[in-house]
Protein backbone atom coordinates (compact mmCIF):
# COMPACT_ATOMS: atom_id res chain seq x y z
CA UNK A 1 0.00 0.00 0.00
CA UNK A 2 1.27 3.23 -0.93
CA UNK A 3 1.45 5.93 1.59
CA UNK A 4 -1.31 8.01 -0.48
CA UNK A 5 -3.49 4.75 -0.16
CA UNK A 6 -3.14 5.12 3.78
CA UNK A 7 -3.43 8.83 3.89
CA UNK A 8 -6.70 8.15 1.79
CA UNK A 9 -8.18 5.70 4.53
CA UNK A 10 -7.52 8.24 7.03
CA UNK A 11 -9.99 10.41 5.66
CA UNK A 12 -12.33 7.57 4.46
CA UNK A 13 -12.35 6.81 8.29
CA UNK A 14 -12.76 10.25 9.48
CA UNK A 15 -15.91 10.09 7.12
CA UNK A 16 -16.57 6.87 8.91
CA UNK A 17 -16.50 7.91 12.02
CA UNK A 18 -18.39 11.13 11.59
CA UNK A 19 -21.20 8.90 10.73
CA UNK A 20 -21.04 6.95 13.76
CA UNK A 21 -21.08 10.02 15.73
CA UNK A 22 -17.96 10.44 16.91
CA UNK A 23 -16.92 13.94 18.21
CA UNK A 24 -13.39 14.40 16.84
CA UNK A 25 -10.87 13.36 14.64
CA UNK A 26 -6.79 14.31 15.91
CA UNK A 27 -4.24 13.60 13.68
CA UNK A 28 -1.09 12.93 15.17
CA UNK A 29 2.90 14.56 14.60
CA UNK A 30 5.34 11.96 13.54
CA UNK A 31 8.36 12.13 11.88
CA UNK A 32 11.01 9.47 9.94
CA UNK A 33 8.46 6.57 11.25
CA UNK A 34 7.55 3.47 8.71
CA UNK A 35 4.67 2.97 10.95
CA UNK A 36 2.94 6.32 10.51
CA UNK A 37 2.71 8.69 7.70
CA UNK A 38 1.69 11.80 9.49
CA UNK A 39 4.38 14.54 9.36
CA UNK A 40 2.28 17.14 8.55
CA UNK A 41 -1.34 17.45 10.67
CA UNK A 42 -2.16 20.67 9.33
CA UNK A 43 -2.16 19.74 5.95
CA UNK A 44 -4.17 16.33 6.40
CA UNK A 45 -6.47 18.35 9.25
CA UNK A 46 -7.71 20.22 5.84
CA UNK A 47 -8.20 17.37 3.55
CA UNK A 48 -10.40 15.90 6.17
CA UNK A 49 -12.40 18.72 7.43
CA UNK A 50 -12.91 19.82 3.76
CA UNK A 51 -14.47 15.74 3.39
CA UNK A 52 -16.45 16.40 6.46
CA UNK A 53 -19.28 18.46 7.27
CA UNK A 54 -20.13 18.02 11.27
CA UNK A 55 -16.98 16.20 13.64
CA UNK A 56 -14.27 18.67 15.17
CA UNK A 57 -10.74 18.12 13.09
CA UNK A 58 -7.40 18.92 14.93
CA UNK A 59 -3.95 18.14 15.91
CA UNK A 60 -3.18 15.60 18.46
CA UNK A 61 -0.70 17.13 17.93
CA UNK A 62 1.48 19.86 16.53
CA UNK A 63 4.69 19.17 18.53
CA UNK A 64 5.66 22.98 19.02
CA UNK A 65 9.40 23.09 19.17
CA UNK A 66 9.23 21.86 15.75
CA UNK A 67 7.61 24.72 14.93
CA UNK A 68 7.64 28.59 14.44
CA UNK A 69 4.77 29.63 16.69
CA UNK A 70 3.95 32.08 14.10
CA UNK A 71 3.30 29.67 11.15
CA UNK A 72 1.39 27.28 13.38
CA UNK A 73 -1.03 30.27 14.24
CA UNK A 74 -1.35 31.16 10.39
CA UNK A 75 -1.88 27.82 9.19
CA UNK A 76 -4.50 27.19 12.20
CA UNK A 77 -6.16 30.60 11.44
CA UNK A 78 -6.44 29.14 8.19
CA UNK A 79 -8.25 26.66 8.95
CA UNK A 80 -10.20 28.11 11.52
CA UNK A 81 -11.00 30.47 8.90
CA UNK A 82 -11.80 27.38 6.59
CA UNK A 83 -14.00 25.34 8.94
CA UNK A 84 -15.39 27.83 11.23
CA UNK A 85 -16.14 26.24 15.11
CA UNK A 86 -14.64 23.07 13.93
CA UNK A 87 -11.06 22.95 14.41
CA UNK A 88 -8.90 22.16 17.57
CA UNK A 89 -5.04 22.77 18.14
CA UNK A 90 -3.26 19.94 20.16
CA UNK A 91 0.45 21.21 21.10
CA UNK A 92 3.13 19.32 22.80
CA UNK A 93 6.99 19.21 23.08
CA UNK A 94 7.94 15.95 22.47
CA UNK A 95 9.73 15.55 19.51
CA UNK A 96 7.60 12.82 17.30
CA UNK A 97 10.60 11.68 16.60
CA UNK A 98 14.53 10.12 17.07
CA UNK A 99 16.78 13.11 18.42
CA UNK A 100 18.67 13.08 14.78
CA UNK A 101 15.35 13.85 13.53
CA UNK A 102 14.28 16.19 15.87
CA UNK A 103 17.54 18.14 14.79
CA UNK A 104 17.31 18.49 11.23
CA UNK A 105 13.43 19.40 12.12
CA UNK A 106 14.87 22.20 14.48
CA UNK A 107 17.94 23.77 13.54
CA UNK A 108 16.83 26.67 11.48
CA UNK A 109 14.74 27.45 14.29
CA UNK A 110 14.70 30.55 17.09
CA UNK A 111 18.09 29.20 18.97
CA UNK A 112 16.24 30.17 22.20
CA UNK A 113 15.27 27.29 23.78
CA UNK A 114 13.36 24.71 21.75
CA UNK A 115 11.80 22.71 25.39
CA UNK A 116 10.40 25.74 26.49
CA UNK A 117 6.48 24.69 25.97
CA UNK A 118 5.01 27.04 28.01
CA UNK A 119 6.68 30.36 26.12
CA UNK A 120 6.11 29.05 22.83
CA UNK A 121 2.32 28.44 24.21
CA UNK A 122 2.42 32.54 25.33
CA UNK A 123 3.87 33.29 21.45
CA UNK A 124 1.45 30.99 20.18
CA UNK A 125 -1.28 32.90 22.23
CA UNK A 126 -0.32 36.51 21.34
CA UNK A 127 -0.33 35.72 17.92
CA UNK A 128 -3.87 34.78 17.64
CA UNK A 129 -5.08 37.62 19.83
CA UNK A 130 -2.32 40.40 18.81
CA UNK A 131 -1.77 41.14 22.35
CA UNK A 132 2.02 41.60 23.38
CA UNK A 133 3.85 42.21 26.75
CA UNK A 134 5.32 45.84 25.94
CA UNK A 135 8.58 45.58 24.20
CA UNK A 136 8.05 42.43 22.61
CA UNK A 137 9.85 42.42 19.75
CA UNK A 138 7.00 40.56 17.52
CA UNK A 139 4.59 42.79 18.51
CA UNK A 140 4.35 44.71 15.15
CA UNK A 141 3.72 41.01 13.64
CA UNK A 142 0.09 40.06 12.95
CA UNK A 143 -0.57 37.03 12.08
CA UNK A 144 -3.24 37.13 8.69
CA UNK A 145 -4.88 34.43 9.03
CA UNK A 146 -4.65 33.69 12.59
CA UNK A 147 -4.95 36.71 14.14
CA UNK A 148 -8.77 37.11 16.24
CA UNK A 149 -9.44 33.65 14.41
CA UNK A 150 -8.08 31.06 17.83
CA UNK A 151 -9.40 27.60 17.71
CA UNK A 152 -9.58 26.09 21.07
CA UNK A 153 -5.86 25.16 22.42
CA UNK A 154 -5.30 21.70 24.26
CA UNK A 155 -2.35 20.97 25.55
CA UNK A 156 -1.25 17.66 25.33
CA UNK A 157 1.04 15.26 27.72
CA UNK A 158 2.55 12.37 28.72
CA UNK A 159 4.02 13.47 32.09
CA UNK A 160 3.11 16.03 35.00
CA UNK A 161 4.61 18.79 32.99
CA UNK A 162 1.67 18.92 30.49
CA UNK A 163 -1.24 18.78 33.25
CA UNK A 164 0.43 21.56 35.45
CA UNK A 165 0.70 23.78 32.31
CA UNK A 166 -2.43 22.87 31.22
CA UNK A 167 -4.31 23.72 34.58
CA UNK A 168 -2.16 27.07 34.90
CA UNK A 169 -3.01 28.10 31.53
CA UNK A 170 -6.93 27.14 32.17
CA UNK A 171 -6.54 24.94 29.39
CA UNK A 172 -8.28 21.48 28.44
CA UNK A 173 -5.75 18.94 29.20
CA UNK A 174 -5.30 15.26 27.07
CA UNK A 175 -3.26 12.69 28.10
CA UNK A 176 -1.57 9.78 26.46
CA UNK A 177 -2.67 6.76 28.56
CA UNK A 178 -1.97 5.00 25.44
CA UNK A 179 1.68 4.95 25.89
CA UNK A 180 2.51 6.24 29.40
CA UNK A 181 -0.38 4.37 31.41
CA UNK A 182 1.84 4.31 34.59
CA UNK A 183 1.13 8.17 35.01
CA UNK A 184 -1.86 8.71 34.34
CA UNK A 185 -3.98 9.02 37.29
CA UNK A 186 -1.17 11.38 38.93
CA UNK A 187 -1.53 13.58 36.10
CA UNK A 188 -5.60 13.54 35.88
CA UNK A 189 -5.16 14.45 39.70
CA UNK A 190 -2.93 17.53 39.68
CA UNK A 191 -4.49 18.91 36.03
CA UNK A 192 -7.73 19.66 37.86
CA UNK A 193 -6.52 19.82 41.49
CA UNK A 194 -4.55 22.93 40.03
CA UNK A 195 -6.58 24.28 37.56
CA UNK A 196 -7.07 27.90 37.94
CA UNK A 197 -9.99 28.46 36.23
CA UNK A 198 -9.61 31.80 34.33
CA UNK A 199 -12.41 33.48 33.36
CA UNK A 200 -15.53 31.34 32.41
CA UNK A 201 -12.84 28.32 31.89
CA UNK A 202 -13.55 24.97 33.12
CA UNK A 203 -11.38 21.69 33.03
CA UNK A 204 -11.75 19.54 30.37
CA UNK A 205 -9.79 16.26 30.70
CA UNK A 206 -9.21 14.18 27.51
CA UNK A 207 -7.31 10.37 28.11
CA UNK A 208 -6.23 8.82 24.81
CA UNK A 209 -6.42 4.89 24.81
CA UNK A 210 -5.70 2.42 22.38
CA UNK A 211 -8.84 -0.04 21.52
CA UNK A 212 -9.29 -2.70 19.27
CA UNK A 213 -12.84 -4.09 19.15
CA UNK A 214 -13.62 -7.40 17.45
CA UNK A 215 -16.73 -9.75 17.83
CA UNK A 216 -14.95 -11.45 20.41
CA UNK A 217 -12.33 -11.37 22.54
CA UNK A 218 -10.06 -14.01 20.75
CA UNK A 219 -10.57 -12.11 17.30
CA UNK A 220 -9.68 -9.16 19.12
CA UNK A 221 -6.59 -10.78 20.64
CA UNK A 222 -5.39 -12.16 17.18
CA UNK A 223 -5.81 -8.83 15.46
CA UNK A 224 -3.70 -6.94 18.00
CA UNK A 225 -0.93 -9.51 17.17
CA UNK A 226 0.07 -7.05 14.29
CA UNK A 227 0.71 -3.78 16.50
CA UNK A 228 2.47 -6.27 18.78
CA UNK A 229 5.30 -7.50 16.26
CA UNK A 230 5.28 -3.83 14.91
CA UNK A 231 6.05 -2.69 18.49
CA UNK A 232 9.28 -4.75 18.87
CA UNK A 233 10.83 -4.51 15.64
CA UNK A 234 10.97 -0.69 16.52
CA UNK A 235 12.38 -1.05 19.94
CA UNK A 236 14.80 -3.41 17.95
CA UNK A 237 15.67 0.02 15.57
CA UNK A 238 14.09 -1.31 13.27
CA UNK A 239 10.64 -0.12 12.57
CA UNK A 240 8.32 -1.84 9.48
CA UNK A 241 4.94 -0.21 8.37
CA UNK A 242 2.27 -2.34 10.89
CA UNK A 243 2.93 -6.45 9.62
CA UNK A 244 -0.16 -8.85 8.73
CA UNK A 245 -1.47 -11.58 11.35
CA UNK A 246 -0.64 -14.04 10.31
CA UNK A 247 3.06 -12.60 10.01
CA UNK A 248 2.82 -11.68 13.64
CA UNK A 249 1.65 -15.42 14.32
CA UNK A 250 4.53 -16.94 12.03
CA UNK A 251 7.01 -14.77 13.92
CA UNK A 252 9.87 -16.36 16.10
CA UNK A 253 9.83 -14.30 19.14
CA UNK A 254 12.43 -13.91 21.53
CA UNK A 255 11.70 -13.26 25.11
CA UNK A 256 12.78 -9.93 25.34
CA UNK A 257 10.58 -9.10 22.21
CA UNK A 258 7.69 -10.45 23.46
CA UNK A 259 8.21 -8.60 27.08
CA UNK A 260 8.59 -5.16 25.24
CA UNK A 261 5.11 -6.19 22.93
CA UNK A 262 3.30 -7.07 26.32
CA UNK A 263 4.74 -4.46 28.62
CA UNK A 264 3.26 -1.22 26.18
CA UNK A 265 0.02 -3.43 25.23
CA UNK A 266 -0.56 -3.49 28.75
CA UNK A 267 -2.94 -0.81 28.97
CA UNK A 268 -4.50 -1.41 25.28
CA UNK A 269 -8.34 -2.20 26.02
CA UNK A 270 -8.89 -5.07 23.76
CA UNK A 271 -11.53 -7.56 23.32
CA UNK A 272 -15.78 -7.63 22.44
CA UNK A 273 -17.65 -4.91 22.64
CA UNK A 274 -18.68 -6.00 25.82
CA UNK A 275 -15.46 -6.13 27.68
CA UNK A 276 -14.28 -3.04 25.42
CA UNK A 277 -17.15 -1.24 27.23
CA UNK A 278 -16.79 -2.48 30.61
CA UNK A 279 -12.95 -1.33 30.82
CA UNK A 280 -13.18 2.09 28.87
CA UNK A 281 -16.10 2.83 31.45
CA UNK A 282 -13.92 1.85 34.21
CA UNK A 283 -11.01 4.20 32.81
CA UNK A 284 -13.43 7.28 32.64
CA UNK A 285 -14.97 6.63 36.33
CA UNK A 286 -11.34 6.09 37.85
CA UNK A 287 -9.52 8.87 35.78
CA UNK A 288 -12.41 11.09 36.08
CA UNK A 289 -12.07 11.96 32.20
CA UNK A 290 -14.57 14.30 30.45
CA UNK A 291 -13.88 12.32 27.49
CA UNK A 292 -11.86 8.69 25.62
CA UNK A 293 -9.77 9.35 22.63
CA UNK A 294 -9.58 5.95 21.01
CA UNK A 295 -6.31 5.25 19.05
CA UNK A 296 -6.77 2.09 16.70
CA UNK A 297 -3.66 0.46 14.92
CA UNK A 298 -4.61 -2.79 13.02
CA UNK A 299 -3.09 -3.96 9.92
CA UNK A 300 -5.98 -4.44 7.71
CA UNK A 301 -7.96 -1.24 7.36
CA UNK A 302 -11.50 -2.93 7.20
CA UNK A 303 -10.78 -4.61 10.95
CA UNK A 304 -9.68 -0.95 12.43
CA UNK A 305 -13.71 0.43 10.63
CA UNK A 306 -15.22 -2.56 12.17
CA UNK A 307 -13.73 -1.65 15.59
CA UNK A 308 -14.67 2.15 15.53
CA UNK A 309 -18.05 0.58 14.67
CA UNK A 310 -18.26 -2.10 17.67
CA UNK A 311 -17.46 0.82 20.14
CA UNK A 312 -19.89 2.83 18.60
CA UNK A 313 -22.83 -0.24 19.48
CA UNK A 314 -21.85 -0.71 22.80
CA UNK A 315 -21.96 2.83 23.82
CA UNK A 316 -25.43 3.60 21.79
Amino acid sequence: MSIGDSLRRSIALARRVEELGFTRFWLAEHHAMPTIASAAPDLLAGQVAAATSRIRVGSGGIMLPNHAPLMVAERFGTLEALFPGRVDLGVGRAPGSDRLTAFALRRPNDPRDAGDLAAQLDELESFFSGRWPEGHPYARIRAVPGEGARPPIHVLGSSDYGARLAAQRSLPYAYAHHFAPAGTDVAMRLYREGFVGAGDATPHAIVAVAVLCAPTDEEARRLSTSMALAFARLTRGAPTPIPTVEEALAHAWTPAERAAAESFMSSHVIGSPARVRDELVALAKRTRADELMITTSAHSFEARVRSFELVAEAFA
